[in-house]
């Protein structure tokens, strides 16, 4: 059975908690590494790497590009690019759940948009106090960092309504490969002068691209498949998924035990 048989028959919700979990096995990696890199230069390995696996894979070059793909794909990457960067620069200056409160900001208006029942609203709503329990907002951190979480929001906003439209474009994989190959060259102007610990340590750098295996290239093809299913602002409200996974996964792997509050969130 092909890959794309298996996704049309398991629910985009399971298909979703599989790319979840992956993305935060690949967070739990990447906290052991910022103690050696830099933030923008984790991100810019994370995104490079992760583009190299999906074009290697996918083969994009095979297929006709229009200029408008091309324009659609480069933005894409661009917001992926920006949300992953300037989540590692957020959490670099806030406490984590600050940092998540902050940057859920932005999936929860887009679904709030897409809230045109009192079924969905309700929805939206439940997501809102369920992220604000497990992100435990706390009044600490600077400034910048809450800057770069809001920023961090308004990229995944955009990844969210751009990679709605490249799914449906019939792109889909393809444009996720290149999108986060041109990503990665416009993080570069900032996380490119951070790498020379990685090369100074191959082990460190097999780790640092092993971060875009499972936070980028599974999870965000899971997110191409699931988009081609669903509206944006359904997949927007699935992010809530997130912090359950990024919960169990940091019991698990960095054993950060749950509170109370975090398990009824």
């Amino acid at each position: 059975m092909r890959a794309d048989e298996v996704g049309g028959r398991v629910p985009p919700e399971g298909l979703f908690a599989v790319g979840a979990i992956s993305q935060y096995v690949g967070a739990a990696i990447a906290v052991g590494l910022f103690d050696d890199i830099d933030a923008p230069g984790v991100a810019l390995l994370r995104v490079l790497g992760a583009a190299v696996i999906v074009i290697a894979i996918r083969r994009p070059w095979r297929r006709s590009w229009t200029k408008v793909e091309l324009g659609w794909t480069a933005a894409f990457g661009i917001a992926l690019a920006g949300m992953n960067l300037f989540f590692y620069l957020a959490i670099d200056e806030l406490p984590l759940g600050n940092a998540v409160a902050f940057e859920f900001l932005g999936p929860i208006v887009v679904a709030a948009v897409g809230a045109r029942s009192i079924r969905n609203a309700s929805a939206v709503a439940l997501a809102v106090a369920g992220v604000a329990l497990l992100a435990e907002v706390q009044p600490e951190g600077s400034t910048r960092g809450v800057l770069f979480a809001l920023a961090a929001g308004a990229a995944w906003a955009a990844y969210i309504v751009l990679g709605h439209r490249v799914a449906r474009s019939g792109i889909s994989v393809d444009g996720l490969g290149l999108g986060m190959l041109v990503g990665a060259a416009a993080i570069s102007i900032v996380g490119a002068g951070d790498l020379g610990p990685a090369f100074d340590k191959p082990g460190l750098l097999l780790l640092a691209l092993s971060t875009g295996l499972f936070s980028n290239a599974i999870p965000y093809a899971i997110d191409q498949v699931v988009l081609q299913r669903i509206d944006q602002y359904r997949f927007a409200l699935l992010q809530a998924m997130l912090p359950v996974s990024a919960t169990l996964i940091g019991a698990i792997a960095l054993s950060q035990t749950p509170t109370g509050g975090e398990v009824v969130g």
